[in-house]
């Protein structure tokens, strides 16, 4: 089976997207890249009973090369990604997360952009832009999401969810927790009065930062 180990990750992604209640139902999507194929969650299928053999394998140009299952309705998106998104520290994009998570859904019919409430925000970029609205599953929606993704590794989509990317799911999946936390916190500071932002500076500071986090 041609990307085994792809297809296997892309299984346990959208398991954990139910569980951590990033989804509901069958929405939302992950797929991950090897060379010029893409693994990517099939539509309309239960993720919790998802196997490996069900996840379907496309090329950059959309044409199904392996399984028996279509692609999720988002494909566009996934592929305006790996064809044409860049990571702004070079990077490798091999994985995509799409969520439909409630706070940052939330957020995007509020906003054009994810307000500073926590430094956690600089996961996406400098800031977390809003795309604007198009109906899901078109190429209008895949252009819109690349405008906004512009020198981020994420942004939310208006009245609609979240799309991040990253070198694995690990870190596409990472980044689209951290997004949905942030967008928690400022609605729950908004709700209670008016937040304290951080200035746009001390993002970018801490952008810098997180290029040197972690073990290395």
């Amino acid at each position: 089976m041609i990307l085994a180990e792809e297809r296997a990750a892309v299984c346990e992604f959208a398991r954990r997207m139910t569980a951590d209640g990033l989804v509901v139902g069958t929405s939302g999507n992950v797929s991950a890249r090897q060379g010029e194929l893409v693994a990517v969650t099939p539509t309309g299928v239960d993720y919790a009973g998802l196997r490996p053999e069900d996840v379907p394998v496309v090329g950059l140009d959309g044409e199904i090369v392996d399984g028996s299952l279509k692609p999720t309705s988002e494909l566009p998106m996934h592929l305006t990604v790996y064809r044409q998104a860049a990571d702004p520290d070079g990077k490798p994009v091999s994985a995509v997360v799409h969520t439909h998570s409630v706070h940052a859904t939330a957020v995007s019919t509020l906003v054009t952009e994810v307000p500073p409430i926590h430094y956690m925000l600089a996961a996406i970029g400098p800031t977390a832009r809003v795309a604007s609205y198009a109906t899901y599953g078109t190429e209008e929606l895949a252009k819109a999401m690349l405008e906004a993704l512009e020198g981020r590794r994420g942004c939310l989509l208006a009245n609609h969810g979240t799309i991040t990317f990253g070198d694995g799911l690990g870190s596409a999946y990472s980044r689209a927790q951290q997004l949905e936390w942030v967008c928690q916190v400022w609605l729950t500071a908004r709700a209670a009065g008016t937040p304290n932002l951080l200035p746009p500076a001390e993002i970018e500071h801490v952008v810098a930062k997180l290029r040197g986090y972690g073990q290395r």
